[in-house]
C-alpha cells in the first residue's frame, strides 16, 4: 500500500500549550463567556441566578461545577417557550449569518466567525492543506452539516465541492472531474463512491478523509484506507460544533483545545475516571451561542491520562458508546422514539411500534414494526414511510404487523448494530 498523507497541527500556539497554561486558557474563556451570556441571553442569566450565581463568582475552572447543567433533549420545550433559540443565544435573528432548523425540531443559530463550528483543527490533524479540492458530503439542507464542514475546509484554504447528500453517481463524477483530492462526510458514502468508482473505473484523486455523524469501525477504516485515503473521524453536535478528533497516534479524539468537555458519572454527575462511562457536558465559548455545560446525551470515556506523542495536551476521549435516552444515529441523524410516536400519533389505525437499526456491508439499515388494525394494507406502509421520512430526515423500510405482534417490554428504539 502507498504511504498515507499525514497529518498536522494547525495551531501548536494552542494545541500545545502545556496543561497549566491550557487549563488557565478555558478558565478565562469560561470567565469572559459566562458574562456574555449574563448580559445577552436571558434564559442564560435566569438559570445562573436561580444557582446564586453572578459573573463575578466564575473566576477559572474551580466555578464550572457551580454552573447548571442544560440538556439537549430539553432544546425543543424551551425553544417553544422561548423562540426561536430558547433564550440562550445572544444575537438576534436577523443579525446571525444562517439558521438552521434540525429534527425534534431544534433551530440552530451561526454566527458571523469565519469557522465558527471550529472544524479546521480537527481537518488539519486528518491531512487536509491548503489547495486541498474537498468533496462534502454533508447536507446543505435546513440541518447545518454541510456548512459545518464546509468553513473547516476553507478556513485551512481549501476550495470545497457542495456534494451535499445522495446522488451518489452525480458526486462521483464531479470529485473526479474536479480531481478532488480530499472528502468529508459520514464514512459509509466515502465507502460507496469508492467502491463505486473501482466497479466503474471512475480515476479519483482523493488522497485524505475526515468522516463524521456515524461510527468508524476500524473495519470501516481499514477497508477506505486500502484505497490510499487516509482516514480520521472526529466527534460534533449541531449545537456545540466540533468537540473532539483524532491525530497521527490513534488511541482516541483529542478534546478540542477551544472548548470545555466534562465526562459526568451517570449517577452521580461527577466527573468520571478515565475509562469509567459518562455523559459528555461541553461549554462552548461562541459569541453568538455561549452554552454553559450543555448535555450532549452521548455517552462516552476518557481515555488514560498521558501526554500523546503527537504533541498536543488536550486529553482524549476513548471514544462514544451509547445515548442517554432514546436517541439512535442513523445514517448521521437522530431518530427518537418520541419522533417517531408523534407521527403515528396522527394515524388512529396504528398501535405500539419498535424502530429497528441493523447495519449491512457498512450501512445503516432502519425498519419500522408498526402494529396497525390491517397489516395487508400496502398502501398504509407507504404513506407511514413518507410521513415518517418527512418528520426525521431519515428513509426508513415500514413493516406492518397484527396488533399484539411486538414482544411485550420491547424496546421503541432497538438498536442491534454490532461494531468491529
Amino acid at each position: 500500500m502507498a504511504t498515507l498523507r499525514p497529518g498536522s497541527i494547525h495551531d501548536p500556539a494552542l494545541e500545545c500549550l502545556s496543561e497549566e497554561a491550557w487549563r488557565a486558557h478555558l478558565g478565562a474563556q469560561l470567565s469572559a463567556t459566562v458574562a456574555r451570556a449574563w448580559k445577552a441571553a436571558p434564559r442564560a442569566r435566569r438559570t445562573l441566578e436561580q444557582a446564586g450565581l453572578v459573573p463575578a463568582d466564575v473566576v477559572g475552572l474551580e466555578a464550572l461545577a457551580r454552573i447548571p447543567i442544560t440538556r439537549k433533549d430539553s432544546l425543543p420545550a424551551m425553544q417553544a417557550e422561548e423562540p426561536p433559540f430558547g433564550g440562550l443565544a445572544t444575537l438576534e435573528p436577523g443579525a446571525l449569518a444562517r439558521l438552521f432548523m434540525s429534527p425534534g425540531p431544534i433551530y440552530d443559530p451561526q454566527g458571523h466567525d469565519g469557522d465558527f463550528w471550529r472544524f479546521r483543527h480537527a481537518m488539519a490533524a486528518a491531512g487536509y492543506v491548503r489547495g486541498d479540492v474537498v468533496l462534502n458530503s454533508g447536507s446543505y439542507h435546513l440541518t447545518p452539516l454541510g456548512f459545518m464542514l464546509d468553513a473547516g475546509a476553507r478556513a485551512l484554504g481549501c476550495a470545497v465541492i457542495p456534494g451535499g447528500t445522495g446522488q451518489t453517481e452525480l458526486q462521483l463524477r464531479a470529485a473526479s472531474h474536479l480531481k478532488a483530492t480530499a472528502y468529508t462526510g459520514t464514512p459509509s458514502f466515502l465507502f460507496q463512491l469508492l467502491t463505486r468508482a473501482r466497479e466503474t473505473g471512475t480515476l479519483l484523486s482523493l488522497e485524505v478523509a475526515f468522516v463524521i455523524a456515524e461510527m468508524l469501525p476500524e473495519s470501516l477504516r481499514a477497508d477506505i484506507e486500502a484505497f490510499g485515503v487516509r482516514c480520521r473521524q472526529g466527534y460534533g453536535t449541531a449545537d456545540l460544533g466540533c468537540l473532539a478528533y483524532e491525530c497521527a497516534a490513534l488511541g482516541g479524539w483529542h478534546l478540542h483545545p477551544d472548548t470545555l468537555v466534562e465526562v459526568l458519572d451517570l449517577e452521580t454527575g461527577q466527573p468520571a475516571a478515565p475509562g469509567q462511562p459518562g455523559e459528555l457536558v461541553a461549554t462552548i465559548f461562541d459569541e453568538a451561542y455561549p452554552l454553559l455545560r450543555f448535555a450532549t446525551g452521548d455517552i462516552g470515556a476518557l481515555a488514560p491520562a498521558g501526554r500523546c506523542a503527537c504533541g498536543r495536551v488536550a486529553p482524549k476521549l476513548a471514544g462514544l458508546v451509547g445515548r442517554v435516552g432514546d436517541a439512535v444515529k442513523v445514517k448521521g441523524m437522530f431518530v427518537r422514539g418520541g419522533q417517531v410516536e408523534a407521527v403515528l400519533k396522527r394515524f388512529p389505525e396504528t398501535g405500539r411500534f419498535r424502530a429497528v437499526v441493523t447495519r449491512d456491508q457498512h450501512l445503516d439499515q432502519l425498519t419500522y414494526e408498526i402494529e396497525v388494525d390491517r397489516p395487508g394494507e400496502a398502501a398504509l406502509a407507504d404513506t407511514l414511510g413518507a410521513a415518517l421520512r418527512e418528520e426525521l430526515k431519515v428513509r426508513g423500510e415500514v413493516r406492518l404487523l397484527a396488533r399484539g405482534a411486538l414482544p411485550e417490554g420491547s424496546k421503541k428504539m432497538d438498536d442491534r448494530r454490532v461494531w468491529k
